[in-house]
């Protein structure tokens, strides 16, 4: 008998989540051992749980699942990540492997295809949906440094250029010095319509 392979489940939206946690449970090699509602209570479950793969919702409040897979990577290396979401940009793609994501698919998916996707990541291989990965190759890569788009990303809420430099610990010199880069490689006409570009295709 295959061993089963503990899985948390993050995703903020209830009734989604918990009928997911239904649906995986048929499975009989998979076993839900903690469920989140927020990017925190997933590295925190993470950690108390040490699941062997977490399934991430992209979009939650308090830390996104790129952030979570990251924190989760770094801290315990057995644990696989993977995407689920419904805005599946090229940017994001390409973010959440860098982040050492080894799954990214669309909420389309049906549950048991998402258990072959939680099972392929467990052994340590790979599964990117063929058309997520296709318009992430058709939309080339960002021009943004990654520090550019930590900085925009602080922009895209409307926040001043003090506020941001408080948040990112830096000069606001310097804030100023990302923004302007930014929106000169985006072609924009001021920081607010930078964040709107890159927020569109995914680079941040």
């Amino acid at each position: 008998m295959d061993p089963v392979i503990s899985v948390l489940l993050a995703e903020d939206e209830r009734l989604i989540r918990e009928s997911l946690a239904a649906l995986l449970a048929l499975e009989t090699d998979l076993e839900v051992v903690a469920q989140a509602a927020t990017g925190t209570e997933a590295i925190s479950a993470a950690r108390d749980h040490r699941p062997d793969v977490a399934v991430l919702d992209l979009q939650m409040p308090e830390a996104d699942g790129i952030t979570a897979a990251r924190t989760i990577t770094a801290r315990d290396s057995g644990c696989r990540t993977l995407i689920v979401t419904s805005h599946g940009l090229p940017g994001h793609l390409k973010r959440a492997l860098e982040a050492g994501v080894k799954g990214f698919v669309p909420k389309t998916v049906s549950a048991a295809q998402l258990a072959t996707v939680i099972r392929t990541v467990h052994t340590g291989n790979r599964y990117i949906d063929p058309s997520l990965a296709a318009d992430a190759i058709a939309a080339g890569d960002s021009p943004l440094s990654a520090r550019e788009a930590d900085i925009l990303a602080l922009a895209a809420d409307g926040a001043t250029v003090s506020e941001i430099a408080h948040r990112a610990t830096l000069a606001p010199g310097t804030v100023r010095n990302y923004l302007s880069q930014a929106v000169a490689k985006l072609g924009a006409a001021n920081r607010h319509s930078a964040a709107h570009i890159a927020r569109l295709r995914g680079w941040i």
